[in-house]
């Protein structure tokens, strides 16, 4: 009798060992079918080769506030890269002390998304960085006035040069979009707790990391956000079951429908990135919410018609602080000095 209960208990103890590690593996074999690792190589950007000249010159550019016309505010003003890739306001404050209609998104991971903006106004980063340029509520210049600028300082020139080698007038508006494209495309953050986890580490996650990771399959979460960027691959109502207030989804803005001009994309945006959103509040386009975990039980009362519970939502948030990545370490440069024919920046009014 004393060999039967031995080996009962045995059998229990090896079945209890052997019941997560197969939970796990079906977790990790699930996970996969949804989601990709960031990489640890700078990926290709299609018509714009990424090389270390384009990148040192990228670099300057998205560093440089003479980009706008008060000679101010740079593409880091709102998108700084010691802050997760954002400026952590509701909205950004941009030339003439003017507030943005719209939270920043992050510049990091931005390579993996569809598009650009919350509409996806701007196919690619190329275009994405022409556009805060000549925006009058953000750097309010004019393309001709940056290659003036440009232009007038014989460091950039001979850059641009570099970085542009076959091209004619090498200092163009075009140019300095690809340049800065060439350095956003290196704001990866690879190597998270979840990258681990989806490389084979399945002790990369602990346990109530893992039931978030279980509850955002099951829960729906991830038929919006879904691949490397755990987002940015399409474009989703805001409030699929229920809409929330006005102060979290301002009327005014109906999203992708001023792109569109299509009534069923009325209040329609891109999936937000999922990947260092624990860096990156205040959330949503309005970016009126500030806590993550508030954040989480909005999208499940809005997208996925369900109350979350408590545990829930801790849950679902361990999980997606797992999703913060080694962050870029940029070294702030040294800028080109102005000369004597810089442009004089315009007082902000």
């Amino acid at each position: 009798m004393k060999r039967i209960f031995v080996g009962l208990s045995l059998i229990a103890a090896t079945c209890a060992f052997v019941q997560p590690a197969m939970a796990a593996d079906d977790l990790l074999a699930r996970a996969k079918e949804s989601f990709k690792a960031i990489p640890t190589t700078v990926p290709e950007i299609a018509d714009n080769k990424v090389t270390s000249d384009k990148v040192e010159l990228g670099k300057m550019l998205f560093m440089d506030p003479r980009l706008s016309a008060s000679h101010l505010i740079s593409c880091n003003t709102c998108h700084n890269v010691g802050m997760g890739g954002d400026d952590n306001l509701e909205t950004s404050i941009g030339h003439g002390w003017a507030k943005g209609p719209r939270n920043a998104p992050t510049a990091f991971n931005a390579v993996f998304n569809i598009a650009q903006f919350w509409d996806g106004r701007a196919a690619d980063l190329k275009a994405q960085a022409k556009g805060p340029v000549q925006a009058g509520v953000e750097m309010n210049n004019k393309p001709e006035r940056v290659v003036e600028t440009l232009k007038s300082m014989p460091d950039y020139v001979a850059m641009f040069a570099k970085a542009f080698p076959n091209d004619k007038d090498p200092v163009s508006f075009d140019n300095m979009a690809r340049a800065i494209e060439a350095f956003e495309a290196t704001l990866i953050t690879p190597n998270s707790k979840f990258d681990q986890f989806l490389m084979g580490d399945k002790s990369a996650l602990n346990k109530v990391e893992a039931e978030g990771l279980d509850l955002f399959m099951e829960k729906g979460c991830v038929a919006c956000h879904a691949g490397t960027n755990f987002g940015g691959e399409g474009y989703y109502p805001f409030g699929v079951v229920e809409k929330p207030g006005s102060e979290i989804l301002p009327e005014g803005d109906k999203g992708r429908f001023a792109v569109t001009e299509t009534a069923d994309d009325s209040y329609v945006f891109r999936a937000a990135p999922l990947r260092n959103i624990e860096l990156t509040a205040p959330y949503f386009h309005s970016g009126k919410v500030w806590d993550l975990k508030q954040a989480v039980s909005i999208m499940g009362t809005s997208q996925l018609g369900e109350k979350l519970s408590e545990k829930e939502v801790e849950s679902i948030t361990a999980f997606l602080r797992t999703l913060t990545g080694d962050q870029p370490k940029i070294e702030y440069p040294i800028l080109p000095k102005s000369s004597a024919t810089t442009p004089k920046p315009l007082e902000m009014k």
